[in-house]
């Protein structure tokens, strides 16, 4: 049996970024397409739906079935999806609460699919940053979630701006607006 990722303090502090920056951005764009990255429990796709993104430009994708079924029963069109692998639309906003934490030898590998992001934490971080520069459109934002425990994250090229952050037990958890 797989894990869904419940929503934590990152989860949340995301959503707080979310409900600010979403409806500047409909006010330019009210047909804006929205992808999440690892839809876990779907709280990012319902945020941008209470926000006012339209139900049928809400799309997402997650490694992990469980998760993606959970999600379609919400009613969002959600798919099986390795990071990018089985995206094929451009997206005007891109939002990702990745697995961020280097690796913990003493955590069991099942909550590790969606904890740690690699040995430093920023392996799927970085494919991440690969992959998006073919499904971000011209003028589209990311929205980056990650710790001041993550090393070596690479933003080869993309502009980044710190719009959100939160202190929590051992770490510093921030989000990044990111253009190219």
């Amino acid at each position: 049996m797989s894990l869904i990722y419940e929503p934590a303090e990152d989860s949340y502090l995301l959503c707080h970024v979310l409900e600010k920056e979403l409806p500047l951005l409909l006010k330019q764009n009210p047909n804006l397409k929205f992808l999440e990255i690892g839809v876990g429990s779907g709280i990012q796709l319902e945020t941008a739906k209470e926000i006012g993104v339209k139900k049928e430009n809400i799309f997402g994708v997650d490694k992990n079935m469980e998760a993606v079924n959970h999600c379609r029963l919400l009613g969002f069109e959600v798919n099986e999806s390795d990071l990018f692998e089985n995206v094929v639309q451009n997206y005007d906003v891109i939002v990702f609460n990745p697995p961020y934490l280097p690796e913990d030898s003493l955590e069991d590998e099942e909550s590790k699919l969606i904890t740690t992001g690699g040995v430093k934490g920023s392996e799927v971080i970085n494919e991440f940053l690969i992959q998006a520069k073919e499904r971000l459109n011209k003028k589209g934002k990311i929205f980056l979630l990650i710790s001041s425990l993550t090393e070596g994250i690479n933003y080869n090229g993309w502009k980044k701006k710190l719009i959100g952050e939160k202190n929590v037990f051992f770490e510093n958890l921030r989000v990044y607006s990111l253009s190219f």
